[in-house]
Parts: C-alpha cells; sequence; structure tokens
C-alpha cells in the first residue's frame, strides 16, 4: 500500500533525524527511508487541524454573532463540561481541557477510517496505548498533586486500616491495569468495527454497507465518549477524599 502524501513529505524531511534518535534508544526501522508511518502522518493532522480550527475560533469570537466554528466548540464545551462536573465534581473546570482534547482526538481519529484511502490511527495499538498511559500519568499526577504522596497511598490502602495490606495490592493492580483496559477496549471496537466494514464491501451490494458505515460511525463516537467518561472517572477517583 502507498503512503500517504503527508507520510511522504515527513520522511522526506525527517527520516535522517528521525532515525538516529530511533537508534539512539535501540529501535532500528524496517525501512530507513520511511521510518515515520501513515498512522503518525494522520495523528500529526488532526493535531494540526484542531490547532487551527481553534486559531480560527480564538480569533473570530463574537457574543452577537457566533460563527458555525464558535458555535460547535461551544457544543462540545458544554457537552463535555457537563459530563466533567457530574462525574469528577468540584474543581472539573481545570480538567475539562484534557478531557475535551482526549475526545476531539479520539473521535476525529475514530471517524477517519470512514476515508477511503486512510486507516483510523486508532486501528494501531500503539495510538489507544499512547492515550491510555497518557491518561493514567494525567490521573495520577493529579491524585498525587492534589492528595500528596502519604495522602494518595492511603487513598489506595482504603477506609479501613486492618485489610489496608489486603486492599493497597489489589488497588495498585487494578490502577495498573487501566493502562491495558482503556488501550484493549479502544483498540478492539475500532479494529472489529473497521473489519466488519471491510467485509461488508466485499461481500455485499453497495445498499447493505451503506448500513455498516452508520455502524462505524456509532461506534466511533461511542468508543470516543466511552474513552472520555472512563477518563474522567479515573480523575475524579484520584483526586477525591475521603470523608
Amino acid at each position: 500500500m502507498d503512503e500517504l502524501a503527508i507520510t511522504r513529505l515527513l520522511n522526506h524531511l525527517f527520516a535522517g533525524p528521525v532515525d538516529s534518535l530511533l537508534g539512539a534508544i535501540g529501535v532500528h526501522p524496517a525501512n530507513p527511508a520511511s521510518p515515520i508511518n501513515d498512522t503518525f502522518g494522520v495523528e500529526l493532522l488532526v493535531v494540526l487541524g484542531f490547532i487551527a480550527f481553534f486559531t480560527i475560533v480564538r480569533m473570530s469570537l463574537s457574543v452577537e454573532k457566533p460563527a458555525a466554528p464558535q458555535q460547535f466548540s461551544e457544543i462540545i464545551h458544554e457537552l463535555i463540561g457537563g459530563q466533567a462536573d457530574q462525574i469528577i465534581g468540584h474543581g472539573y473546570e481545570r480538567f475539562q481541557p484534557f478531557v475535551t482534547c482526549i475526545f476531539l482526538f479520539v473521535l476525529t481519529c475514530n471517524l477517519l477510517g470512514l476515508v477511503p484511502g486512510i486507516a483510523a490511527p486508532t486501528m494501531s495499538p500503539v495510538v489507544p496505548l499512547g492515550l491510555a498511559v497518557s491518561t493514567w500519568v494525567y490521573f495520577n499526577f493529579y491524585g498525587l498533586r492534589e492528595q500528596g504522596v502519604i495522602g494518595y497511598i492511603k487513598h489506595h490502602a482504603g477506609p479501613i486500616w486492618w485489610i489496608s495490606w489486603l486492599l493497597f495490592p489489589i488497588e495498585i493492580i487494578s490502577n495498573l491495569a487501566r493502562i491495558m483496559s482503556l488501550t484493549i477496549r479502544l483498540w478492539a471496537n475500532m479494529f472489529a468495527g473497521d473489519l466488519v466494514t471491510l467485509v461488508a464491501f466485499s461481500l455485499i451490494p453497495i445498499a447493505i454497507p451503506a448500513v455498516f458505515l452508520g455502524l462505524h460511525t456509532l461506534v466511533s463516537v461511542i468508543q470516543a465518549l466511552v474513552f472520555t467518561l472512563l477518563a474522567m472517572i479515573y480523575l475524579g477517583q484520584a483526586v477525591a477524599h475521603e470523608h
């Protein structure tokens, strides 16, 4: 399969530095002339696209006559903010930018699988893994920041001191397992959805696969929401104070 134009451009410009960087950490690409793959190229386009979009929104803010991009941003802000308020609770505002970015990035990457010739980045296990690790680091960082090291340890030991020796290792394992849970849930659902759509297109006339495209869209939205809601739940649990 031919590389996307963005991938060819990135490899043309940065293949040398990327090879050197990967070599420094002991990774040797199978094709040194093309160490950057389509998944990274599409991800980069998504990030740059959102930077451009929100720059335009910021420059064209209007109270009297909000443009379509501003209206869309306000809808997303209200949607994510409402959920964060219910799940995280008091002080959710400081976490809203992170969870909003997670939602928009996952949703866009999922939906790009509907574009012919482009594989959804979330179908590559490394992308859900990167999102899961970032989320894990984020909520644990704020848990430690909010409660302190001792308080966060007590948080994982549970409220009953005499069984804390049992609960603490279970809670630590559960905390670490969230990386695997977030990764597998997103990757497996997107991979399965895309595989079903491809099989439908190869075996059935065009009218029926259209139904599967709608199903793929629904799965894309649901998985973006699920990933975001789980991130909020983990954040809420990490910063919650025991009473």
